[in-house]
């Protein structure tokens, strides 16, 4: 008899269990070979990522080069992008207000794309030798029309995929913000050793030109009732995530997930000029071909994996490795400059970031009120850059205070808290994440 038949709970359970498991390997051939989108948010995760390094790496290389500004103050400049973690402050505007023209998502994409071309091509005249606080301060103009950027393409990602497709979503628009963070890092870092860095920003700035083109292109999803007021738009996306159990156990772990990977990165360029001396050419060439093709490769993995672990066990494996890539750089700080071993670093650090960030978005994705999406997610995603913005100054302590092996030992480590919290959420899913593929 068949037992099922019988009552046998657990033979439902495998059997659900194998149900999920082919759900998804088919919403994934399905979303691979039929759905067009994919495409779209490809491109516009490059249009979403093009803008941080600029003002982040980038940024750092140019103070580095042109006026040899010491590591804390290098750290400091980490600050600039600070519109990235308060930008849950104007997400409201973006769920009340449609632009008259291309509806409630692609209208203020368009538009921040339009302004970010222009900030960025002013940037390209001037120069840190020279005016330092100036850059500084259209940098951080930059990172606010960014921080603006993202989140209309946030909420358009989370508005037009089903449940189903949201880990390769994720997996396809965080590519495409990858690759974005490449072009404006790593080639913008051989670009500058031939053309200079005015030259490389105004290049930078007509890529946000083309980015515009996708934007036209893309379809308008689905349409949510928009908030009936600024006010409700500003203050049920937050009651509406606080009336979930466990709230701010979630927004400690949104917090800390990353935290290893933000504190190690935060300083990984002043790390392979200053301290290996690498020149700009040998640290954009790696970046630009091993970093981005692992980079690639971790996303798609992160993807893939997710579909046959689920998102808790994927958030899981894929936060260890992230911590450990860190120790990735400490061996090449007890070696010294090493070509092969670079090579094995930034491989390392970039496989193991993309597939964490693979499932991080997704999760992201999952926790939030379409009603609300470009608040909560603005919100979510905002709270996860605390440590990517705020660690810059502290990480410049540590590496001048421990040196450079202590330095990556403690970004390893910081990757323990997230861990936990995550086990303790787990255990507590059924709790909190009903809107939240398990």
């Amino acid at each position: 008899m068949d037992p099922r038949l019988r009552g046998d709970d657990s033979a439902t359970r495998e059997d659900d269990k194998a149900t999920r498991k082919k759900q998804r390997i088919d919403s994934m051939k399905k979303f691979l070979l039929l759905n067009p989108r994919l495409i779209q948010l490809f491109f516009l995760g490059i249009a979403s990522g093009l803008p941080l390094a600029l003002t982040g790496s980038t940024l750092q290389a140019w103070y580095s080069t042109s006026s040899h500004v010491g590591l804390v103050a290098i750290g400091a400049l980490a600050l600039v992008g600070q519109p990235y973690v308060y930008k849950f402050l104007w997400a409201p505007f973006f769920d009340r207000y449609t632009l008259p023209f291309l509806g409630r998502r692609r209208g203020w994409m368009l538009l921040m794309q339009g302004l970010l071309a222009l900030m960025i091509f002013i940037m390209a005249f001037f120069d840190p030798a020279t005016h330092p606080l100036s850059l500084a301060f259209l940098a951080v103009g930059v990172a606010f029309l960014s921080a603006s950027q993202d989140i209309s393409i946030d909420a358009y990602r989370t508005d037009i995929l089903g449940e189903q497709e949201r880990g390769l979503g994720a997996a396809y628009g965080t590519g495409g913000y990858r690759v974005g963070m490449l072009i404006s890092g790593s080639l913008a870092f051989v670009m500058a050793q031939y053309i200079g860095w005015n030259h490389t920003y105004e290049w930078m700035s007509l890529l946000m030109v083309l980015s515009m083109g996708v934007t036209l292109l893309s379809k308008e999803p689905e349409i949510f009732q928009a908030p009936s007021s600024l006010y409700v738009a500003m203050v049920e996306p937050l009651f509406s995530f606080f009336r979930r159990p466990h709230a701010f156990a979630l927004l400690a772990f949104v917090i800390l997930y990353k935290l290893s990977d933000a504190l190690a990165m935060s300083l990984n360029t002043p790390f392979l000029l200053q301290g290996m001396h690498f020149s700009l050419a040998e640290v954009g060439v790696v970046y630009k071909t091993v970093g981005m093709g692992a980079s690639f490769l971790g996303i798609f993995v992160g993807g893939a994996l997710m579909l046959r672990w689920g998102l808790f066990n994927s958030l899981f494996y894929f936060g260890i490795l992230q911590g450990a890539s860190s120790l990735l750089f400490m061996v090449l700080a007890i070696i010294g400059k090493h070509w092969w071993f670079l090579l094995v670093a930034v491989f390392g650090e970039n496989l193991f970031s993309g597939m964490g960030s693979a499932a991080f978005v997704a999760l992201l994705m999952g926790l939030c009120d379409k009603r609300y999406t470009a608040t909560q997610f603005a919100l979510l995603s905002a709270l996860a850059a605390t440590g990517r913005v705020f660690v810059g100054p502290l990480a410049g302590i540590l590496a001048e205070t421990f040196g450079w092996p202590s330095f990556y030992i403690l970004s390893a480590l910081a990757a323990l808290p997230g861990l936990v919290m995550l086990g303790w959420l787990s255990s507590r899913r059924e709790e909190w994440s009903y809107s939240v593929s398990q």
